[in-house]
């Protein structure tokens, strides 16, 4: 599902009204009417609810206009209250304002903070407020009366939904750049925005609906500038096919984990059941051969390789037999440790092997401060899976720097570098090598524990070694890791949840994803 910043959607609305030959009436009173439904939905005892509604000069206060009529239609109690004179209002928005004066509802003006103090208590009566003030096309802080209206609404208690934006946000970034409404339900329209699916934008717009208002879904995928996609689950199930009742272990990829060392076997068998529960034919872990014995214990689904030791770490003259002994994908990385020798080995093997690479956590390590040996290249796709901390030290900056720009230096480090970057944490990001960018809604506090990255890396290999296609294999094992955390935190609770409890609800995952069982977690069709 594409997020569509400012000028996207203001593409995408000329394109409708232009080139479809849509109205702009017919778009204001479809977003006006959608707002309606969503509010219904949400709130079971609207009828007795008395509405105040906030309006700008704007289309937004157009669409605000449209909905005080609806809902006065349907027998609510309204008031609305214009921010501004009524001789500003243009357009569309002067429109639907003339239908409410026809109608006989007494619209109060608001054009300074004098007005705004005297009619404030009015709106304090009211049970719920509708914030129609700015839409998508606010690109500065808000001030003056604007801002003080901001914050007298978000001190009253009352509960507030926002059409498209809760005002003060800016569709541009996911960062607010000033004083915003707080809102407990947000219908946007026709396509999510940055700062509703991202942190910390994301925490001002409580729930989110997505409100269908007639533009065609071609136009939505057709404007141009960067390419932001939500995952969803319809899209999600389309990636998991039937297997073939003749099939083979064979048929479904054979990877090898390069991964543990000593106090870190947990690590290399974390991400081997993340390979396995998602679906690997066959998995192999190679570890340093101290590691072996403890390795191979924990589980006896998975194979295992004993990688030569040196007294400064891995032995890089091991990696040609590494790669000899390699399949179809190697994953590599997880608790291997920061030895000299290691991390030579690891920069060996990226640099050789000619098969698709996974790289987390020691293995993303071995190249701070030399992030250009990290390349993508012709005929071999490159997967880094990097937590905040990790991609700080890949581009020389700190952990709140780069979680303060994920999107943007995730899709600028995958572009100069040919790479798949899978930015981890609260809404894990996919960039891809062609700079598109996917936001992933799955997941929860729960899966900040130690070893769930581990069993993302196998997952990655596995649907890599399965799909052939590294794009749809980080963005179906992110959202299942995710979902399958979801389920976990569901049983376990996000306190007492663990990675063991997240690798083992990936076949619930898998299945309540293909609608064998009833869904679990957040989702969006």
């Amino acid at each position: 599902m594409r997020v569509l910043n400012a000028s996207q959607m203001r593409d995408a609305d000329k394109r409708a009204i232009e080139d479809i030959g849509i109205p702009s009436l017919v778009l204001m009173e479809n977003a006006g009417r959608q707002t309606v439904a969503a509010m219904e939905a949400m709130y079971t005892d609207l009828p007795e609810r008395q509405v105040g509604v906030l309006c700008g000069r704007g289309n937004n206060g157009g669409d605000g206009f449209v909905v005080a009529r609806t809902l006065m239609q349907r027998g609510v109690d309204v008031s609305v209250f214009l921010l501004g004179r009524v001789a500003e209002v243009r357009g569309d928005a002067r429109t639907n304002l003339e239908i409410l004066g026809r109608l006989g509802v007494t619209v109060v003006e608001v054009s300074d903070s004098q007005a705004w103090e005297l009619h404030f208590s009015e709106l304090s009566d009211c049970t719920l407020i509708v914030d129609a003030i700015f839409g998508t096309g606010l690109n500065a802080p808000v001030s003056g009366l604007i801002e003080s209206v901001i914050a007298d609404v978000n001190a009253s208690g009352i509960p507030v939904v926002a059409i498209d934006l809760p005002s003060g946000l800016s569709a541009d970034s996911a960062e607010p750049i000033g004083p915003s409404i707080e809102a407990g339900l947000t219908v946007t329209l026709a396509a999510p925005k940055l700062p509703l699916v991202l942190p910390p934008g994301e925490l001002r717009a409580g729930d989110i609906v997505i409100a269908d208002i007639g533009i065609p879904n071609d136009v939505l995928e057709s404007v141009g500038g960067p390419r932001v996609d939500l995952l969803t689950r319809a899209s999600m199930r389309d990636l998991i096919t039937p297997r073939s009742p003749d099939s083979h272990k064979g048929d479904y990829g054979r990877v090898l984990v390069v991964a543990g060392s000593p106090g870190k076997t947990g690590a290399a068998h974390l991400a081997a059941i993340g390979a396995l529960r998602s679906g690997a034919g066959l998995v192999t872990v190679a570890t340093p051969a101290s590691c072996q014995a403890i390795v191979a214990a924990m589980a006896p689904e998975y194979m295992t390789e004993a990688l030569h030791e040196t007294d400064d770490g891995l032995d890089p003259n091991d990696v040609d037999h590494v790669i000899e002994i390699a399949r179809d994908v190697i994953a590599i990385g997880p608790g291997l440790g920061q030895m000299a020798s290691t991390r030579e080995f690891i920069k060996l093997l990226v640099d050789r092997a000619t098969m698709p690479l996974v790289i987390d956590a020691d293995g993303l390590n071995a190249f701070s401060g030399d992030p250009d040996r990290l390349m993508g290249r012709e005929g071999r796709d490159v997967i880094i899976t990097p937590h905040p901390g990790e991609m700080g030290r890949l581009v020389g900056m700190s952990t709140d720097e780069v979680q303060s720009s994920r999107l943007e230096i995730a899709r600028n480090f995958a572009g100069a570098h040919r790479v798949y970057v899978v930015l981890k944490g609260h809404r894990t990001l996919v960039a891809t090598p062609d700079e598109k960018v996917f936001i992933n809604p799955t997941g929860n506090p729960g899966m900040a524990t130690g070893g769930t990255g581990d069993v993302l890396t196998g997952m990655i290999a596995a649907w890599l070694a399965q799909l052939l296609d590294a794009e749809a294999a980080c963005k179906i094992a992110v959202y299942l890791h995710g979902m399958a955390g979801d389920l976990a935190e569901a049983d376990e609770s996000e306190i007492s949840m663990t990675a063991g409890d997240v690798a083992g609800h990936l076949g619930d995952a898998i299945m309540e994803l293909t609608a064998r069982r009833k869904v679990v977690g957040p989702q969006q069709d």
